[in-house]
């Protein structure tokens, strides 16, 4: 009989970003294959989740989850009292948090080790914090789920996890949503971003520091140098910190164009993408890489670096660059001159991307829950003998 898992989605913001897409993305696909689910979430995502995985048990939170220590509060007493409630087998925490006493397995996903790996690329006092939760959840942890080798090579290297107790599923991709976009789709969102045709190299992410985003400023800056028509650079997302994004935005002659629209609708994502002369990503680490994939779903060429796990994402299907400005400035450059290279890249992007689907990530999701399932009841037995 398979196990019923409660998920605990209270931890999705409310612009959902990465962590949304990967729990709403996940649920559909458990549900499809019959999974016995119950969610745990914010009230405001309630309605989101009872559309989403109709006849699984939905238990929104109080109210005062919609605050981080509140939260986290609530997942130590609330959540284990939910899971009992709802007779739950198994509990999956889609971060790094877990509750110390939950007296039931639980399945924790790491994302990326990347505060432990190179900690002054974030704000130290919040990585002490993930650094201590994720510590932690690796000890206590009935298993781990990591979205890629690499992921899981850190664990084991930085905080000496159990690699006998680590599952690799990575991430999938909505392919209704992530496709190839029609002429439309491009033009809409061209001239919502007030380019009206014109081209332009596409960054969709975080301002933090690991992102680096002031690299590519700089990069792009050295890749238009005495172009006549130059590509402008779009910079959409939010969130994060980097104090030397403006510092190179300042470096921009006036000659070029930065395009920051903020959050861009879902909709309008296949055609960014799609529509983007090249979709520029050039990380320095990643646990998964979601918006690589997600553009090379749409069809677009993508720059991006050999760094983490973003080599097991893009294979050859991408365009790679040395993280600093000299390199993505030298590959930008040869990218812009060379249409054939550009469609050819797009062409492997699309077709690799069709690898990764949600699917097979709820089928290597499914085994890790019932691996700790068995794990849990084994080490209870041999307890109580």
């Amino acid at each position: 009989m398979a196990p019923r898992i409660l998920l605990d989605a209270t931890t999705v913001p409310a612009d959902r970003g990465g962590l949304g897409r990967y729990v709403d993305g996940l649920l559909v696909a458990l549900h499809a294959l019959g999974a016995d689910l119950a969610v745990a979430c914010q009230r405001a995502d309630e309605e989101r989740y009872a559309l989403l995985v109709p006849g699984a048990r939905v238990i929104a939170g109080p109210a005062a989850l919609t605050h981080r220590a509140s939260r986290l509060a609530w997942e130590q007493s609330g959540l284990p009292y939910v899971a009992e409630s709802v007779g739950a087998d198994v509990i999956h925490l889609p971060t790094y948090t877990i509750p110390v006493s939950a007296h039931l397995p639980t399945v924790v996903t790491i994302h990326d080790v990347i505060h432990f790996a190179e900690p002054e690329l974030h704000d130290p006092v919040r990585t002490t914090y993930i650094k201590s939760a994720t510590r932690t959840a690796a000890r206590r942890a009935t298993r781990l789920i990591a979205p890629s080798r690499a992921t899981r090579d850190e664990l084991v290297r930085l905080l000496s996890a159990d690699p006998a107790h680590i599952d690799i599923a990575y991430h999938g991709v909505d392919h209704g949503v992530f496709r190839r976009p029609a002429e439309a789709d491009v033009r809409r969102v061209s001239d919502r971003l007030g380019l009206h045709g014109h081209p332009y190299v596409a960054y969709l992410g975080a301002l933090e520091p690991r992102k680096n985003v002031p690299s590519l400023i700089r990069g792009w800056v050295k890749a238009c140098a005495d172009r006549p028509d130059p590509p402008a650079l779009v910079l959409a997302g939010g969130g994060g910190w980097d104090d030397d994004v403006d510092a190179a935005l300042a470096t921009v002659p006036l000659s070029l164009r930065v395009v920051r629209p903020g959050y861009l609708p879902w909709a309008s994502l296949p055609g960014f993408f799609g529509g983007a002369l090249v979709v520029a990503l050039p990380s320095r680490g990643e646990g998964f890489g979601l918006p690589v994939l997600e553009a090379m779903a749409c069809g677009a060429p993508v720059l991006t670096t050999r760094r983490g796990a973003l080599p097991e994402v893009g294979g050859d299907a991408v365009a790679y660059t040395d993280p600093d400005p000299s390199g993505i400035g030298r590959i930008l450059s040869s990218l812009f001159d060379d249409d054939g290279r550009r469609a050819a890249l797009a062409e492997a992007a699309h077709a690799r991307s069709q690898q990764f689907s949600w699917t097979v990530s709820a089928e290597a999701h499914m085994a890790s829950y019932q691996k700790a399932v068995d794990q849990y009841e084994s080490s209870r037995t041999s307890r109580t003998h």
